[in-house]
């Protein structure tokens, strides 16, 4: 069987990505974190100093299936519930790769500071699972929303 071609893969890719985003949006970390291949690359643009970091312990590189669960719950529970709204502009799609360019908003339950922070998430999905997620946020908002000065 030869190789899949990008046209082949990306109704497949499309179909994981929706499912992810509908699955954050229902918020259960055990359910998101079933589409998470282990030993997936998940990195965040963030600085890579120290500073911010204890305010913001979910923003991290994760690796694993659990660690994907714990991303999810811990975000959860620095930030008011219901307070919450991510909007979705668009969902490229190349072969196994799919870039998501959303607005996410938030408000940081430490103190209680609303912020909006644009945001591409790129995510590659391989055998039915993300073995890639890649975020690049307004990390400056999300620090300046948990700044307790």
């Amino acid at each position: 069987m030869p190789p899949a071609t990008p046209t082949a893969t990306a109704p497949a890719t499309r179909t994981v990505v929706e499912d992810l985003l509908r699955r954050i949006g229902e918020g259960d970390p055990d359910r998101i974190a079933e589409l998470y291949a282990d030993g997936a690359d998940w990195k965040l643009d963030w600085p890579e100093s120290e500073h911010g970091r204890a305010a913001t312990p979910w923003i991290r590189h994760r690796s694993s299936r659990a660690d994907a669960a714990a991303h999810y719950r811990t975000l959860a529970e620095h930030h008011v519930p219901g307070a919450a709204d991510t909007r979705i502009e668009r969902i490229l799609v190349d072969g196994p790769d799919a870039v998501v360019l959303c607005e996410i908003r938030q408000t940081a339950r430490a103190t209680g500071r609303a912020y909006r922070s644009r945001c591409a998430l790129h995510l590659t999905v391989e055998n039915g699972l993300v073995t890639r997620h890649h975020v690049y946020e307004d990390s400056l908002a999300v620090a300046q929303a948990f700044d307790g000065a």
